[in-house]
């Protein structure tokens, strides 16, 4: 069964250069998170309807197919287009069926669900199916679809809206990090002890107590901050107050939670070699600063250009995060059970993303297929639902509102995609109208919108 040419897409929230990259090819790699086949479907999102059609109308289908295939068939022994239709009849019987259902069911399940008033999903999954030359034709088929509810009072909900000023407090602590960025640590040449702040070169043996085979753990010209946050307190406790030449002993006890897990809960003694005293200098903050950083003029063109770029990651990340808030609070408010397709779909999407990174990352597709991906559907799908419901409901909130998208913004989104991938719009666009890309991108397109005109709408 296919009446796919008017059901309804599934919502895919894309831009243009992500629905233009919407095949899951990765390259070749086969990740194994393939469609289930016949998916469960959700019983409070499912529908059933029966198909049905004359014996009369049936047969005209039949006549119409087989006598396009004896158009075209050519078969030995007979001439082009005079082939005998029972000869065409047998040797193109699972073709000229499946042509004929392809012809008969698409229109009457589209006309099935408008007189529904529903929103089918997915693909109709077929459960009977009687169809013969001469007989009448009898479908039984369930599918999924958008359930109705009601949205009144949407415009009441609402989340704290957060400043997106930037403080000087965070300029601060960014400028800060541009300069541990830039620190550099050199020797202490004077004959001094070590003190905070200060970073010892060591040597070091170590043997873990009561693990007599553990291979002993060894290291060379390590540094090693005198009570930094990152430093083990006995450490920092040993070497405060130490010269360089000193030898010295340390045993550690890791707590159980340790990071690196070959120490976790064990205890370990030290031996350890001073072999130098350095300390980390921070660089002045100036013009020079500035012009080393990149292409500044000076520091007050570093400081203009880092508070603008602080201040659109700040605004950006505030917007996001409190947009996904707005509409966990929006679900919580309007409860209604989602389709299980559109879930699978958000969950392959997810996944899609996640597997990409890794391929970006270097990771070879035979590592990949290795992955556990039952664990991984499962890990998310409340991610995957909550994204669904989000959809849903932006989708019905645009249609409350009135929010469409036009073709110019369609094109301009269309446009900034075929200059990052370098491909001519033309062809991008070509391609996103074959694949449904370009119904995926106005659809995110207006739920942006929805987004955004919901969050204005927040009160500061």
């Amino acid at each position: 069964m296919s009446p796919t040419d008017t059901v309804e897409s599934n919502p895919q929230p894309e831009t243009a250069e992500a629905a233009s990259a919407h095949d899951h090819s990765h390259d070749g790699h086969d990740h194994g998170h393939d469609h289930q086949q016949g998916p469960v479907l959700n019983p409070e999102c499912t529908r059933e309807m029966v198909i049905e059609a004359p014996a009369e109308e049936v047969s005209k289908a039949f006549r119409r197919v087989t006598r396009n295939y004896q158009k075209y068939a050519r078969i030995p022994g007979f001439r082009p287009g005079k082939t005998p239709e029972s000869v065409i009849q047998r040797r193109y019987a699972t073709e000229i069926r499946k042509e004929v259902i392809d012809s008969l069911l698409p229109e009457r399940f589209n006309h099935g669900v408008r007189d529904l008033n529903i929103k089918p999903v997915g693909q109709p999954q077929v459960t009977e199916l009687t169809i013969d030359d001469g007989k009448p034709l009898h479908v039984k088929a369930v599918f999924e679809y958008i359930p109705d509810f009601p949205i009144e009072g949407y415009q009441s909900v609402t989340v704290e809206k957060p400043s997106v000023e930037l403080t000087d407090e965070e300029f601060r602590r960014e400028m800060d990090e541009l300069r541990e960025s830039r620190a550099t640590i050199e020797p202490v040449e004077e004959d001094r002890e070590m003190v905070d702040g200060d970073w010892a070169q060591i040597s070091y043996t170590g043997v873990v107590t009561g693990e007599d085979d553990a291979p002993p753990l060894n290291g060379e010209d390590a540094l090693v901050e005198i009570g930094g946050k990152d430093t083990v307190e006995a450490f920092t406790q040993v070497l405060r107050g130490a010269k360089a030449g000193q030898e010295l002993k340390a045993e550690v006890i890791y707590p159980a939670g340790y990071p690196e897990a070959k120490l976790a809960g064990k205890t370990v003694a030290y031996d350890v070699s001073v072999k130098a005293i350095k300390k980390r200098t921070l660089p002045e903050l100036n013009d020079e600063f500035a012009r080393e950083m990149g292409s500044y003029e000076s520091l007050a063109d570093l400081e203009t250009r880092v508070r603008e770029h602080m201040a659109s990651r700040k605004r950006n990340s505030v917007e996001s995060e409190t947009k996904d808030k707005l509409f966990a609070a929006l679900t919580q408010k309007f409860p209604f059970p989602v389709p299980e397709s559109l879930v699978q779909d958000r969950i392959d999407a997810r996944l899609d993303r996640g597997l990409r990174a890794l391929a970006a990352q270097g990771m070879e597709a035979e590592q990949m297929r290795k992955l556990d991906f039952g664990r991984l559907r499962t890990a998310q799908r409340d991610g995957a639902i909550a994204e669904v419901k989000a959809y849903i409901l932006m989708d019905r909130i645009a249609e409350a509102e009135g929010i469409t998208v036009s073709d110019e913004e369609v094109d301009r989104e269309i446009q900034i995609a075929a200059i990052q991938s370098r491909e001519p719009v033309e062809a991008l666009h070509k391609r996103l109208t074959e694949d449904g890309g370009l119904a995926r991108i106005r659809e995110q397109l207006k739920r942006e919108k929805v987004a955004d005109l919901l969050y204005e709408r927040l009160p500061a």
